[in-house]
């Protein structure tokens, strides 16, 4: 069975085609190329500054949390998804410069007959403890409180979402314009940041209906109906070989494999805000490699070729995650991030202290590849297992 039509059969989209051609004709701010929509400054009309609201959620990853939970009782998990969906709003944030002032706002829907107030309890507990580690690093984020709905008739158990807004100058936006001659620093998703509780095996909040269904057992097909749609075929559901709580070693630690898959997404937001204090200058683009993997940059680039031909050896997680699927290794780099979610695209000369600071942090960085001219907006990634061209 292809990917693309176990994708579908799952009713998810590795390109989120569909998506794209929905909203290509809505106007895109003030910044076309920026990561992210910058509007202009509607609270107070000053023209020097700008506005930036961005909304987004956990995804399916709250899914998994679920199961685990269940499985094992283990309510910190919730933390994480707590920390998932702040991150795929603030990271995407950072890589236009936005690091301070930013109002958060919460909506949670669950299915109150499944998910506890404990579990809700946890995941703002977990924002406010968030929000409290950041502001030690300088950037400054408030909640502004938010929503929670029971809604079981439209949410099989929870979805967790955040917007966040913020106000800044204009001239302190990084609107991307990646340049012939830029290198690549990646800077990696797995490992023990120096911020972080536990090894995190690098995974984000894009790619977990595949992760999900591709590495666990069948068993849970039975066990958990509700944590999937009834609508999708029983032959891609839980499809994978592995126990939630199966042990894989990874240096010299003995992590579940449930627990390596809900790795919360790693936050840049301190490294990124001594980037910016330093570099702000130097940096041509910055990309945070959600959806589209390690293509996300293609967006983002017009009559310029993205050559990657020196990336991380791949983490633990997505050799697991690729050997229980079978999954092509041109889609596995289109899906998930395989080793480096944030990429800062600068002169070479400037790349070292990329990676001073981001090892600072405990984060490995290292050049992963490099920019050329080209006719059009092309990938090129050059990896052990093959050269693959977008």
């Amino acid at each position: 069975m292809s990917d693309q039509y176990k994708y579908d059969l799952r009713g998810v989209s590795a390109t989120k085609d569909e998506v794209h051609q929905a909203i290509k004709h809505l106007d895109k701010g003030l910044f076309p190329n920026a990561f992210c929509k910058i509007l202009p400054d509607i609270v107070a009309g000053d023209e020097a500054f700008c506005n930036i609201m961005h909304a987004d959620t956990a995804g399916t990853k709250t899914s998994l949390a679920y199961l685990y939970w269940r499985e094992t009782g283990d309510l910190s998990v919730w933390e994480g998804i707590a920390q998932d969906a702040i991150v795929m709003n603030l990271d995407d944030m950072a890589c236009v410069g936005c690091l301070n002032n930013i109002i958060l706002s919460s909506t949670i829907g669950r299915n109150k007959n499944l998910i506890p107030g404990e579990i809700i309890g946890t995941i703002i507990n977990a924002t406010i403890t968030f929000l409290e580690q950041m502001r030690k690093f300088g950037v400054h984020i408030t909640l502004a409180g938010g929503e929670t709905a029971d809604v079981g008739d439209i949410v099989r158990t929870i979805d967790v979402g955040y917007t966040a807004f913020a106000r800044m100058k204009r001239n302190d936006v990084l609107e991307n314009h990646i340049q012939p001659g830029d290198v690549i620093v990646g800077l990696a998703s797995f490992g023990q940041a120096a911020y972080e509780k536990d090894y995190n095996g690098g995974m984000g909040s894009n790619g977990l209906t595949s992760a999900r269904h591709d590495v666990l057992s069948n068993l849970y097909t039975e066990k958990y109906p509700d944590s999937f749609d009834p609508n999708v075929p029983k032959s891609v559901i839980y499809t994978g070989s592995k126990n939630l709580t199966d042990i894989i070693n990874i240096e010299g630690r003995k992590i579940p494999i449930g627990k390596l898959i809900l790795s919360p997404t790693r936050t840049y937001l301190p490294v990124v805000k001594r980037l910016f204090d330093e570099l702000r200058g130097d940096i041509n683009g910055m990309i945070h490699c959600t959806g589209g993997g390690q293509t996300k940059v293609q967006k983002f680039i017009q009559n310029l070729r993205v050559v990657k031909n020196n990336l991380f050896p791949i983490p633990p997680l997505f050799q697991l995650i690729q050997q229980e699927s079978k999954t092509a290794w041109r889609e596995m780099y289109q899906v998930f991030n395989m080793g480096h979610r944030l990429e800062v695209y600068l002169p070479e000369i400037k790349a070292e202290r990329v990676i001073e600071i981001a090892k600072e942090f405990n984060i490995p960085a290292q050049i992963v590849g490099y920019v050329e001219s080209a006719e059009d907006a092309k990938v090129k990634i050059e990896s052990p297992h093959g050269v693959f061209e977008y």
